[in-house]
């Protein structure tokens, strides 16, 4: 039976292509990869604890302000695990500064495979817990 058949729209495979499609976004900053990413309504929260980005419009405007500079980074990722239309990703960013991030993400997918929930945590390697 296949994701859509059963009801779900998620997966180790609809993760996985969220996830490179954000890295797409990430490197090019371009609004249309961004948009691609999320539903209308869709919440980004940069840190668990943070008001989030509410909404297609605001998480690019936001995103593009913030964005990260091409060829000054590079992440390395995996699916941690899956639950219905719900993803982890652990990461590892490296910028070119020195600075490595270890990241955990929280995707929740939308029918359509955009997210309309997304969570990140993000922990400097180099200051201790």
């Amino acid at each position: 039976m296949s994701e859509r058949e059963n009801g779900r729209v998620g997966g180790d495979a609809a993760v996985r292509r969220w996830i490179e499609g954000y890295v797409r976004a990430w490197r090019s900053n371009d609004a249309g990869d961004i948009r691609a990413l999320f539903a209308e309504d869709a919440e980004y929260r940069t840190d668990p604890w943070v008001e989030p980005w509410r909404g297609a419009d605001a998480i690019v405007a936001a995103w593009i302000a913030r964005g990260d500079e091409q060829h000054t980074w590079e992440f390395s990722w995996d699916v941690a695990g899956v639950d219905g239309d719900r993803g982890f990703v652990q990461g590892v960013t490296t910028y070119a500064n020195g600075t490595v991030y270890s990241n955990l993400w929280v995707i929740d997918l939308a029918a359509d495979g955009r997210a309309h929930r997304f969570v990140e945590w993000w922990m400097d390697q180099a200051s201790p817990s």
